[in-house]
């Protein structure tokens, strides 16, 4: 495990492949910057949270910020598209529904509006006439984001990935990092080697405050585990809901503190993808283990929603999978230098919602990491927003 001259030195690490750090990797590499990708795990898997088939694309968001981001971000997922020659998003709509003076609901009208993003109000009637298969409260409101649709998040990761190995990037896989030393030129040990770097990048998902720690850096990261759960038809091949099924966020619905999102299912024939914003806190090296009872009865509160909204489906899930969110206490991401180290970035607390975000959330840490001024404002994102963080060693 010898090292090295400067030859073999890298340019940048970034530890972790999932689609944030995949996405990192690709556009370092894009910039000539010769980029090593460290992952812990035998690639493909599904220990993280970059997994699945489907995820939700959209522009429907309360706060100004991701709706102003993602302009970019659906272009650049048009990029990777042309580039790879693959099929990554299918425009289905995007549905929200609120009960009537929610004020995210309202934030997101407004937002929308006033960035000329097509959409549309639709009444109850209308919203009956359009998708048969949703039964609203009388007092529920809906709104579409009409470019919403699904992205199909394993071709997305596979193809990141081969992009940035065709710019000459080097993945290892299968390597856990064991230890990283600051310092001019940064030393990660892993379970194999050691690999140096003038720069780092830190997306380690659920294991980041892991990864973190050792280097004097204590955020308040909470790691959820989330049941992914899958719906059957009550009579097969009933007219829309496999057929003309739209992604949906359902916010606060019959006065319930929660999200449930939905959206048509790659994974399983004839099944449904409808799922609980959220989780139970657990240790990601346990994540199968059931080791206490669930703060919160996400199953419960899905059945329940299925049975109001959606009585075609059966009220129980044919198919449950686990999966991993990493949030935040605002539920906003990390994208911010390390407080002692500034040739060491972070990208963390997802909290759900960032795999649509990932190509230029990339592209942000990427510019980060080279020394660059991101056009976004990262204010949001900074590490300084939290009071409890620890940074000395």
């Amino acid at each position: 495990m010898a090292l090295s001259s400067s030859s073999r030195v890298y340019d940048c690490i970034v530890v972790g492949a999932g689609i944030q750090g995949s996405f990192t990797a690709y556009h370092l590499a894009k910039n000539q910057k010769r980029t090593l990708l460290l992952e812990q795990f035998p690639l493909p898997h599904s220990r993280g949270s970059s997994h699945g088939q489907t995820r939700i694309i959209r522009r429907a968001y309360a706060e100004d910020f991701y709706t102003n981001m993602m302009d970019e971000s659906y272009q650049l997922w048009a990029d990777l598209e042309r580039e790879s020659g693959i099929k990554l998003y299918r425009k289905t709509g995007l549905l929200v529904i609120a009960p009537s003076g929610n004020e995210e609901f309202e934030s997101i009208c407004k937002n929308m509006e006033q960035k000329k993003i097509p959409w549309e109000r639709f009444t109850k009637d209308q919203l009956m006439a359009k998708y048969p298969e949703f039964i609203l409260n009388p007092e529920d409101v809906v709104c579409c984001d009409n470019n919403g649709g699904v992205l199909y998040a394993d071709k997305a990761l596979r193809s990141v990935q081969e992009q940035f190995q065709r710019m000459g990037g080097v993945i290892q896989d299968g390597q856990k990092v064991k230890n990283i030393k600051p310092g001019q030129v940064v030393t990660v040990t892993t379970t194999s080697d050691i690999y140096e770097a003038k720069n780092i990048v830190i997306t380690a998902g659920p294991w980041a405050q892991k990864v973190l720690s050792p280097i004097g850096l204590e955020l308040p990261l909470k790691t959820l585990r989330i049941n992914v759960c899958y719906w059957k038809e009550k009579i097969p091949g009933s007219p829309g809901l496999l057929q003309n099924f739209p992604a949906f966020l359902g916010v606060n619905l019959n006065g319930e503190e929660h999200e449930v999102y939905g959206l048509p299912c790659q994974e399983y024939p004839g099944l449904i993808k409808i799922c609980f914003h959220g989780g139970n806190e657990a240790d990601p090296e346990e994540r199968e283990l059931q080791t206490k009872p669930p703060q919160i009865p996400d199953i419960q509160i899905l059945c329940n929603f299925i049975s109001k909204y959606l009585p075609g489906l059966h009220p129980k899930p044919a198919v449950i999978e686990q999966c991993m969110y990493t949030n935040t206490p605002d539920s906003n991401f990390i994208l911010d230098y390390h407080p002692l180290y500034k040739n060491i970035v972070i990208g963390s607390g997802f909290s759900g919602h960032g795999f649509k975000l990932s190509p230029l959330v990339g592209k942000i840490l990427s510019e980060l990491s080279m020394g660059k001024e991101p056009a976004y404002d990262l204010t949001p994102f900074r590490i300084t927003r939290f009071k409890t963080q620890s940074a000395s060693l």
